[in-house]
C-alpha cells in the first residue's frame, strides 16, 4: 500500500462524526458545569470537570468509532483512570472550600456581567481546551492497523506518567498533613527531583497517549495536542502561575535553585 492510499483509506467522514459527538458531549458537560458552578457561587468546579471531560470524550470516541476494537477500549481505559482519578483529586482539594484565586482574579476584570464573563473566559475555553487536546483519541478512533512498538512506547509513558503525577499528589497530601510542616516547602520524595512532578507526569501521560494514536495513521499528525497540554502545564495555566504565587513564600528560593523546574533530575 502506497502512501496516496495510507492517506485515503482513512476514514475521514467517520472522523468528522466521532468529533461531532464528543463536541456535544463536552458541550452538555460544561453548560451542566456552569449551572452547579453558579448554583455554588464558584467556579473552581470546572477543575473537576477537566479530568472528566477527556474521560466523557474517550468514552464515547470509543463508542462511536469503529477503529480497532482493542486501542478503542485501550485508549478509553488509560483516559479513564488518569481522568478519574485526577477529578477525585480536584474534588478533594476543593470540597469546602471558596473560589479558586486565579478565577477570583480573572472575575474581578469582568467588564459586565461575571456569569456571561465566567462562560466565555472559563468554560468555553476548557471545553475548545479539552477538545483540541483529546485530538490523538479521537482521530485513533477511527484509525486501523498499528505499529506494536509505537503502541508500547505510549503505555510506557503513560503508566511513567501516572506514577509521578499519582505519587507526587500523594506525597504532597501527606506532607500537608502533618501539622508539623506548615509553613515549609515540600521538597521530599519526588518533589526533590522537579518541583512539579504532577505537571511532568501530566505531560507524560498525554505524550503516551499520542504515541499509542500515532501508532496507526493519521495518529502523528495530532503532535499539537500534546504540545498544547504541555505548554499549559509548564507555561500557561500550571507550573509558572504556582511558581508566581509561591516564590512569596519564605525558604521558596533556595528550594528553586536547588530543583528542577520540570524536568525530573537527581536533588543537589
Amino acid at each position: 500500500m502506497g502512501e496516496r492510499d495510507i492517506v485515503t483509506s482513512y476514514d475521514w467522514s467517520g472522523f468528522l462524526v466521532v468529533t461531532l459527538s464528543t463536541l456535544a458531549a463536552t458541550a452538555v458537560l460544561m453548560i451542566v458545569t456552569a449551572l452547579i458552578g453558579a448554583r455554588l457561587g464558584r467556579h473552581n468546579v470546572v477543575d473537576v470537570t477537566w479530568g472528566g471531560g477527556f474521560v466523557l470524550i474517550a468514552v464515547v470516541a470509543a463508542v462511536v468509532g469503529d477503529g480497532e476494537l482493542w486501542r478503542r477500549l485501550l485508549l478509553a481505559g488509560l483516559v479513564g483512570v488518569w481522568g478519574l482519578r485526577l477529578a477525585w483529586h480536584m474534588f478533594r482539594r476543593s470540597r469546602g472550600k471558596g473560589e479558586d484565586p486565579r478565577y477570583e482574579e480573572m472575575l474581578a476584570k469582568a467588564p459586565g456581567s461575571r456569569t456571561l464573563y465566567a462562560l466565555r473566559k472559563i468554560y468555553l475555553t476548557q471545553a475548545l481546551a479539552l477538545w483540541f487536546v483529546s485530538l490523538p483519541v479521537q482521530i485513533s478512533a477511527v484509525a486501523h492497523g498499528s505499529v506494536a512498538a509505537v503502541a508500547v512506547v505510549g503505555v510506557v509513558l503513560w503508566v511513567v506518567g501516572l506514577t509521578f503525577e499519582a505519587t507526587g499528589d500523594a506525597q504532597l497530601n501527606a506532607f500537608k498533613a502533618d501539622p508539623s510542616n506548615k509553613g515549609k516547602i515540600m521538597d521530599r520524595g519526588l518533589w526533590s527531583w522537579t518541583r512539579h512532578p504532577n505537571y511532568f507526569g501530566d505531560a507524560c501521560v498525554w505524550w503516551g497517549l499520542f504515541a499509542l494514536s500515532a501508532s496507526a495513521w493519521p495518529g502523528v499528525l495530532t503532535v499539537l495536542s500534546p504540545i498544547a497540554m504541555t505548554y499549559f502545564l509548564v507555561f500557561a495555566t500550571g507550573a509558572r502561575l504556582l511558581e508566581k504565587s509561591m516564590s512569596k513564600r519564605p525558604g521558596y528560593a533556595d528550594y528553586q535553585r536547588r530543583t528542577s523546574y520540570f524536568l525530573p533530575r537527581p536533588p543537589t
